[in-house]
């Protein structure tokens, strides 16, 4: 805490104990640096400065501000509990751990970040930060991504929390796994705590902490199709159900098992049914894979351009794209075609 009290970074999110914007700072932060989320941060107090003006925006505008932001069930979620909270709560925040951690989308991190900063209660955090800085302190090699890893580590921290004041000790553990128990590479030479840690002692710094490795990645090959009609249109079409950007809008895609030769994907669109009977011409935008990675899957994507010498019905005005949420790789070609 005293480190802290020299090092702590000015954030927005540090100068009020508002739990409405302590809980939108963490969602933003999860999985997401500072330096990345802190215009997102910034844009949703702009747009959204109470819970009852989230609860009431459309699903659509909150997936638009999140938009680059990835996990985009996080933003799902945040919405859903500001309707909760507004609606069902009249706008009042719950005010305890187990309360808090009711709300959708909500563990156990969120909920005791939410508890120490803004309600004053002694439960301790326990992120990415947290592990590290106690895992190399301590010399502990349980994984950390283990039902025993998050006992160990959890009550090791709260049996370190300073029950007084749990917000600044909070805030002072994370910090210092995010500015100086860094992931890779840290200056242990200044660091503060050096002389009773056994990582640093027994040179195990790069081996700390432990993670097992669970998930084996799949590869998809995803050929998106953009149509450009002479009256200036193109197709966009929602994603349902409860896979990867749930809601967003993509330009009709076919999946194909191995990357798709020119040829493979002419056939598969005279079967669309928009293109059936229809004069058109395809060409491939981009020759080499774009390779856009995801926590469990890497997808290979290629744009295909299809152009038609007749005007379409169907769709929405290219004009009008930008408007849509969209996953930010379909936002990236979008701004890399420059329709």
């Amino acid at each position: 805490m005293s480190w802290y009290s020299v090092n702590k970074r000015d954030l927005p999110w540090r100068s009020t104990t508002n739990p409405y914007y302590i809980w939108l700072s963490e969602i933003i932060l999860q999985q997401t640096q500072v330096k990345q989320g802190l215009p997102y941060y910034e844009a949703f107090v702009g747009n959204f400065p109470t819970i009852f003006d989230l609860a009431n925006a459309s699903e659509g505008k909150v997936l638009k501000l999140w938009q680059g932001l990835g996990y985009y069930s996080r933003a799902r979620n945040l919405h859903a509990s500001s309707k909760y909270v507004a609606n069902e709560l009249n706008g009042v925040f719950p005010s305890t751990y187990d309360e808090i951690l009711k709300l959708k989308g909500v563990g156990d991190y969120t909920a005791s970040a939410i508890a120490s900063i803004c309600f004053n209660e002694p439960t301790a955090v326990v992120d990415g930060n947290v592990y590290r800085g106690l895992s190399r302190y301590f010399g502990i090699d349980t994984p950390i991504n283990t039902s025993k890893g998050f006992k160990v580590f959890k009550t090791m921290a709260q049996d370190l929390i300073d029950e007084d004041n749990p917000a600044e000790f909070n805030q002072a553990i994370m910090e210092f796994g995010a500015r100086q128990c860094k992931p890779k590479n840290p200056d242990c030479t200044i660091c503060p705590l050096k002389s009773g840690c056994v990582a640093f002692e027994e040179n195990k710094i790069e081996e700390l902490p432990v993670k097992l490795k669970t998930t084996k990645i799949k590869k998809k090959y995803f050929n998106f199709i953009v149509m450009l009609s002479e009256d200036k249109r193109t197709m966009m079409e929602q994603r349902k159900g409860r896979g990867i950007w749930q809601n967003l809008y993509q330009f009709p895609l076919i999946e194909t098992d191995k990357p798709a030769a020119s040829l493979e994907v002419e056939l598969k669109l005279r079967d669309l049914e928009i293109l059936r009977g229809k004069d058109f011409e395809t060409y491939l935008y981009n020759e080499t894979d774009i390779v856009h990675k995801l926590s469990h899957q890497h997808l290979y994507t290629k744009f295909w351009i299809v152009t038609l010498k007749e005007p379409m019905k169907e769709g929405v005005m290219i004009d009008e794209i930008r408007k849509f949420p969209v996953p930010i790789l379909i936002g990236n070609f979008i701004e890399d075609f420059n329709f």
